[in-house]
């Protein structure tokens, strides 16, 4: 808690940080290939995912503030529960990290010719320079990652997501022709089959990591009334600029013809035409590249420290605890990188980079939402075990509130790995067998790692306690 008053934030504020750490331009083509109806699907997202995964993650950032979602399953279930939670949130950031890194690939071919973004061999290779460069960087410390990440993610992800808006709005309110349609029943979608639905789960992903926003709980004055607050205000802000980010790309691309890695770059490319500024096009590339840079720097800065503080407790080998002079976990980011470079070798395999993309989001979600499962599970162990104290954050309806709320959320994330199962109709992702064996396999071998390691550890794996340096 901040002392003297000093430090405390307001329910604006959080609302704010929250948005602006989970906007991705990445993530936002997916639900633009539904046009007018990605309102529906982002609204339903924020109702079962967002809205239950935050007030989760306050309810138990409250209960055992000295931990993330380690620390909350460990409690409820067990230390190798909680060490496979934080493995799912750190090994989910190594195939997300595929997807962001496919999206500046893409980004980066219109500086050279177009047609690129749907090369394969040119994304992969784009891939293993952005990619290996930033974990080399990160070599470095914690304080070089940190600048890296403020400034990148702000003149990188927020400046050109607002831009494009702009010009749309322009564009729709100047009277040009928009390329879907606006009606009430536009606004549900048309349901041809599981398939063309599935794409709506690549939204989970731009609310994923709201759990992280329960660690400014304690700088809230009253916490069970404004993180509440404060959630539904991110919710409502995340929800119109996560629409108006995905209609921007929709209503000057035909949603037929939108690329899920190069679909903000098309939209672009489209708008500055429009409107003579193409000269611009090259200073938004790289602001976007440099704004993408940072996100995967942040991802590989944060999640590794949870895999480097569990193997210092024993959990993992002692393989994984090794670090270097700047307190950086070498191992863990060098396993990071042997992992996507093999993942990369998804984009030679697919039929094309959309495809790719895709698939990798697919796992993505599945692997982040085991975790989500299992964090919503912890909650409602809590609520019958952990009493009640000053300052802990109370769920709106108390005990049967965290069931409802907690309950939705699992349901929806069990729904959504499922649907993960069934191959977008949207996209061109090869043979049935190979995607669900892909998915399938993946889910087998990311889970049962940790688990393995666990059941052989070692008394001689735990280390004294270190003083970490960030």
């Amino acid at each position: 808690m901040p002392k003297n008053g000093k430090g405390y934030i307001g329910v604006v504020t959080l609302a704010l940080m929250t948005v602006a750490a989970l906007f991705s331009l990445s993530g936002l083509t997916e639900n633009a290939e539904f046009g007018f109806s990605s309102i529906f699907f982002y609204a339903l997202t924020a109702l079962l995912f967002f809205i239950p995964a935050a007030l989760t993650a306050a309810f138990l950032a409250t209960r055992f503030p000295t931990g993330g979602v380690n620390v909350w399953v460990s409690n409820a279930f067990g230390k190798k529960w909680g060490l496979l939670a934080i493995w799912l949130q750190w090994i989910q950031s190594v195939t997300l990290y595929m997807t962001i890194l496919s999206f500046a690939a893409a980004t980066l071919a219109f500086a050279f010719n177009p047609a690129l973004a749907d090369n394969s061999l040119f994304v992969f290779a784009v891939i293993l320079c952005i990619y290996w460069g930033v974990t080399l960087l990160n070599f470095r410390g914690m304080k070089v990652s940190t600048k890296i990440s403020t400034y990148g993610v702000m003149l990188g992800t927020l400046i050109p997501g607002a831009f494009l808006i702009l010009l749309s709005l322009i564009w729709i309110l100047q009277g040009n022709p928009i390329q879907f349609e606006i009606s009430a029943s536009a606004l549900l979608p048309d349901f041809e089959g599981v398939g063309s639905l599935v794409l709506a789960i690549g939204g989970i992903l731009l609310y994923a990591g709201i759990e992280m926003s329960a660690a400014h709980i304690k700088r809230l004055r009253n916490p069970s009334k404004e993180y509440p607050r404060a959630i539904f205000l991110a919710s409502a802000i995340a929800l119109v600029v996560f629409v108006l980010g995905s209609l921007a790309i929709a209503s000057v691309v035909p949603q037929q013809k939108i690329s899920l890695v190069a679909g903000v770059m098309e939209a672009f490319t489209a708008l500055l035409s429009h409107y003579s500024m193409g000269w611009l096009l090259p200073v938004v590339l790289v602001l976007i590249v440099g704004g993408t840079v940072a996100q995967i720097n942040t991802w590989i800065a944060g999640p590794s420290r949870g895999i480097l503080k569990v193997a210092r407790e024993g959990s993992l080998p002692p393989l994984f605890s090794r670090v270097n002079s700047k307190d950086m976990p070498t191992t863990v980011l060098f396993l990071q990188g042997v992992l996507v470079t093999l993942l990369g070798a998804v984009f030679i395999l697919m039929p094309d980079v959309s495809g790719s993309f895709w698939i990798l989001t697919a796992l993505t979600a599945q692997l982040y939402l085991i975790m989500y499962i299992m964090m919503f599970a912890a909650a409602i162990f809590h609520s019958k075990k952990v009493k009640v104290k000053p300052g802990m954050f109370r769920m709106p309806g108390g005990r049967h509130g965290v069931w409802i709320i907690a309950g939705t959320g699992l349901l929806a994330s069990i729904a959504a790995i499922a649907l993960g199962f069934f191959p977008p109709s949207q996209e061109q992702v090869g043979n049935l067998l190979f995607y669900d064996g892909f998915l399938l396999l993946g889910i087998i071998v990311l889970v049962s790692a940790p688990l393995l390691m666990f059941h052989f550890r070692k008394p001689s794996w735990v280390q004294k306690k270190v003083e970490e340096k960030y």
